[in-house]
Order: C-alpha cells, then structure tokens, then sequence
C-alpha cells in the first residue's frame, strides 16, 4: 500500500486532507500549469469537499520526469492513482482550458471502461473537444519560441516578469508547448449519444475568444448551464471571477451530494 500512496503524492496535490468530505473536487490544469492554484481551494471550500489536484510530469516536484506526449497517457497515471479514491465516494471535476479537455478524456475513459460518472463537471474556457470550433483551432505547439512568448502574452494569465525573463520564460515554455502538443493531436468522436447523466457547468471569460461552449452538451443528459464572466482568457484568476466559481462549485456539489445520499 505505501507504493500506492507515494503515486498519490506524486500525482495529486491535497493541501487539506478531509477523510469525512462528502465529496472530491478532482481539478485538472490548464496548459502548462501546476497544481497549486486549484490545491488552495481547499482553503475557501467547506469541509464537505475534499480538492485533489492533478500535477502533470515536468512541473513542480516532478519537474525532472519526461513530459506526457499524448492525452493516454495522462489518462492513464490520473486513473492509475485515482481509481480506488473513485470509488470510495461521489468524484466531481473541474478543469480550465487543457484542463477542461482532460476532464472529458478522464470522464469519457471512467464512464467506459468502470461505469463510474462524476456526479458533476465544471468546465471552462474551452470549445469541446470534438466541436468544430476546436478542430479548426489554430495549432500552438508548431510555433517558435519568440512567436510561442507573443501568443503566451497575447492571452494573458502568465505573469509578465517570467516572460520577460529570458531564463524564467526558459522554464515555463517546454511544459506549456508539451501540453499544447497534446491538446494539437487529441481527437475524439461527438458523443452520439449523452454517455454522462450527471450535470454540466461551462464558464468562459467574455473577452477570451469565442469557444463553442453549446457543444459541450452533447455530453450529458442531465442539466447544462453555460455562464460568462468579465474578463479574457483567465478570467478565474480574478478574485471576484474565482469567488463566484467557487461559490457555485459549493452551491452544486452540496445540493448534488443530497441526492446522491
């Protein structure tokens, strides 16, 4: 059992270990991101809800490990870990951008292949996967590195002294454009039919880029709300946008956790 456990470390950031939630917020990260900013949700959230976040190779504490060159893969360490905690107790997911592609790929697998469904999913900033909006995305990963820095500023939520700095910008890059590259070669089928039941939430930003948000419904039968917040791509990172997130994260999980009692 220590084996599983050191995977778990490895692989899941918990700032606030709740055996007696009721409920695990499982995030994923946006491209190039870390684990952390989810972690601290466990701060504002109520004890009722335990924060797992994923930490992907080639960042923080594992930033010596190759990076993940497709969606499989990642699949496939998250479940590896995640699997028995899945079954323990109801699972929601939340996930950014990558993150919100991730969601679906590890929602999609789970459904399949364990006949397990999150009890709700929390999706933002991202067309879905299989929409055209997605499939004729610009692909990033091809860029060069001065052409990749204007794109990266260009959308904002890195903060300007690491890209400003040849050597910080250096470090931040190569997890950034490993993730896109799998973001460029991911392909999945429209669900012909709603495979989830359980309901699903999209935010975006209202100065991002459009995303096709209404084609995230294919996914589900159940209850589909899409919301727009002030701001641009990282619209989350602004403490009111993050509040009222995190509210309506509470609001559901608490009300979802009731039924599923």
């Amino acid at each position: 059992n220590n084996l599983k456990s050191v995977g778990m470390d490895k692989v899941i950031t918990c700032f606030n270990k709740r055996p007696d939630a009721s409920v695990r917020l499982i995030c994923f990260p946006w491209a190039g991101g870390g684990s952390i900013y989810y972690a601290r949700w466990a701060k504002t959230l109520n004890s009722s809800i335990e924060v797992y976040s994923v930490r992907l190779p080639g960042r923080e504490g594992r930033a010596k490990e190759p990076f993940f060159q497709n969606m499989q893969e990642i699949i496939d360490e998250v479940i590896g870990v995640l699997l028995p905690h899945l079954r323990e107790k109801p699972f929601a997911l939340f996930g950014h951008s990558f993150g919100a592609m991730t969601c679906f790929a590890f929602a999609e697998h789970v459904k399949k292949v364990y006949n397990l469904e999150p009890i709700h999913m929390f999706l933002s900033g991202a067309s879905a996967p299989y929409s055209e909006a997605r499939l004729q995305a610009p692909r990033r990963s091809h860029l060069s590195d001065q052409e990749f820095l204007v794109w990266v500023t260009s959308i904002g939520g890195t903060p300007p002294e690491i890209l400003a700095n040849a050597e910080l910008a250096k470090l931040f890059l190569p997890a950034l454009k490993a993730d896109l590259c799998v973001v460029d070669n991911y392909r999945c089928s429209r669900p012909s039919t709603p495979f989830l039941s359980c309901p699903v939430s999209c935010f975006d930003g209202k100065e991002d880029a459009p995303h096709d948000l209404q084609a995230w419904k294919d996914m589900t039968s159940g209850d589909f709300t899409v919301q727009m917040l002030p701001g641009s791509h990282f619209y989350l990172k602004e403490a009111a946008n993050e509040k009222y997130l995190l509210d309506h994260i509470t609001k559901h999980l608490e009300t979802a956790e009731m039924d599923y009692l």
